[in-house]
């Protein structure tokens, strides 16, 4: 499914894993603190109305009424079916049902550009199961998700997250997909999507990261080959000339030593280089920020062996993400996050993180990785059976979901959807 992941400068290769050999400094914070977004009023519950856009470090609708993603990720249009999986096993229209009814108000919706290519079929569906998907293109298939979605009061991020349908790249690029392919992908989306309220993001490549020898994604280095915010603004300004509405979200990526920063993250998860190097867009309050952030179960990092664990978390997480929403710079999405739960600190971890995003639609956005249970990395909200509810992850979430409200009449349908 997803990564390895740089946690060091030092590194070394083990049995394919990449280990750290740097120290980190000391991060350490009081028991039980909790993210200054939890302190905010909470507001009338679901998705608001219309599109988004940000005030300071909060998400509001088309009223400024505050609003929060509080939402779960929904994976396989980004790998060789070309649409999001379980098709195979459930009718597409129960399982957003069933997302909807569990509280959760955002799809986070991964695709790979060779989705977008001609002559990508998608495939491990059962149309006796789903007849209305017979005959469409991965597209048209998200149109559908989406379109239902949007009728069930769900909005929808829009990820970016491979290339090609193999593997995840560390640049926004690759010689078979240049960035003129991304760019040029990422407004012919824009466009398809103009006037559907349902459809509010744009999550532009996921999980920049350098890799082994000092190559890949940086941040604030100013190489236009390299540098992840740079071209982060170059996609963020072309998708907002095709659709001024999006909320464009722009991802850390792991090491920003370029600011100094001895401390690296999960891929995507640090973004302590935003304050000295911010994103700048055309459109003003269009911009959030997100953050990835895993268990010691997906992949073990410095901090979850420090003896004041689990009270060293809040401290870390302003470091890499938090000072964005504290500091009211901007929101920002905890995209993914999840965990098998195998391991005792996954579940100190996971209620650590729910505490700090806060309660209410002030506190910090997240979607959960992921409802699949085909994830290697964290299992799902389902179980293997795609049907059954993994009730113990379910637990950790429930107190910060905000259900979607679905709207009147057929507003959030796409067209044609």
């Amino acid at each position: 499914m997803k990564r390895l992941r740089i946690v060091g400068y030092a590194i070394a290769a083990v049995c394919g894993l990449v280990v750290t050999t740097a120290a980190s400094p000391s991060l350490a914070a009081p028991a039980g603190r909790a993210h200054p977004a939890a302190a905010r009023p909470a507001a009338a519950a679901g998705t608001g109305t219309g599109y988004w856009h940000t005030d300071g470090a909060q998400l509001v609708d088309a009223t400024g009424a505050p609003v929060r993603m509080t939402g779960i990720n929904w994976f396989g249009a980004e790998t060789g079916n070309y649409l999001p999986h379980g098709l195979w096993a459930r009718n597409y229209r129960d399982m957003v049902d069933q997302m909807a009814g569990l509280g959760y108000n955002t799809l986070r919706l991964p695709y790979s550009n060779e989705m977008l290519k001609a002559g990508s079929t998608p495939n491990g569906i059962d149309y006796n199961k789903n007849p209305d998907l017979a005959g469409l293109t991965g597209l048209q298939i998200l149109d559908k998700v989406i379109g239902y979605a949007g009728s069930k009061g769900m909005r929808v991020i829009l990820d970016r997250h491979r290339p090609d349908s193999a593997q995840q790249s560390p640049l926004w690029y690759t010689p078979a997909y240049p960035e003129s392919v991304w760019i040029d992908d990422w407004k012919t989306l824009a466009r398809h999507y103009a006037g559907n309220t349902t459809v509010i993001g744009a999550d532009l490549h996921n999980e920049p990261h350098a890799v082994q020898g000092g190559t890949g994604s940086c941040w604030g280095c100013g190489s236009t080959a390299t540098d992840w915010r740079l071209a982060a603004e170059r996609a963020g300004n072309a998708i907002l000339s095709a659709n001024p509405d999006l909320l464009i979200i722009v991802e850390g990526i792991d090491c920003v030593p370029d600011t100094g920063d001895p401390q690296c993250g999960w891929w995507g998860g640090n973004l302590s280089g935003a304050r000295q190097y911010p994103v700048r867009l055309d459109v003003p309050d269009r911009l959030v920020y997100s953050a990835h952030e895993y268990a010691t179960s997906v992949s073990r990092q410095p901090w979850f062996d420090d003896p004041s664990f689990p009270d060293n978390l809040p401290a870390l997480w302003d470091h890499f993400f938090g000072y964005l929403e504290e500091e009211d710079i901007a929101p920002v999405l905890v995209g993914e996050f999840g965990s098998t739960l195998q391991d005792p600190r996954d579940g100190q971890w996971l209620a650590a993180l729910m505490r700090y995003m806060g309660t209410g639609t002030g506190g910090m956005d997240f979607t959960y990785w992921s409802l699949n249970p085909n994830s290697g990395d964290t299992g799902g909200i389902l179980q293997g059976d795609w049907t059954s509810v993994d009730t113990k992850k379910q637990a950790y979430l429930d107190p910060y979901l905000i259900p979607p409200v679905p709207p009147t009449g057929a507003a959030g349908a796409h067209p044609g959807g």
